[in-house]
């Protein structure tokens, strides 16, 4: 039997100390409010978002409701202004395609760094000055 894998270093893309992202809806891979990773999580869940209700559309569209309850899973859906951890790749299609949501960048984990380039991110920053 393998050994559980370790969630990487909980930092962000400054090399700080992750921020949580959501507590409600609580999110993250883990569902711990954090953008936490591991090398399993494929998609990189690790870029904190703002939710737009025109993303949101978008993320619909794309084949993954955020916004639509899903009550058996004690999902409420994801509401225009509320923060959610989101696949890095997913942000960048996004972002190519004019959708991009704003980021919070305290709390998005340093291995977005891999799929989105940190000037890039700055651009869409809801928390620097």
């Amino acid at each position: 039997m393998n050994a559980p894998e370790e969630k990487a270093d909980s930092l962000n893309v400054f090399g700080e100390p992750l921020q949580p992202c959501s507590m409600d809806p609580l999110t993250g891979y883990f569902r711990d409010g954090c953008c936490n990773t591991v090398d399993h999580d494929i998609g990189s869940h690790t870029v904190c978002i703002e939710a737009s209700s025109e993303f949101l559309e978008y993320s619909r569209f794309r084949g993954n409701d955020l916004s639509t309850p899903v009550p058996e899973f004690g999902f409420a859906g994801v509401k225009p202004g509320q923060s959610w951890c989101l696949c890095a790749n997913r942000w960048m299609e996004a972002e190519e395609l004019g959708m991009a949501p704003r980021l919070r960048l305290a709390s998005t984990h340093k291995r977005a760094l891999e799929i989105v380039p940190l000037e890039l991110m700055k651009k869409y920053a809801a928390d620097l000055n």
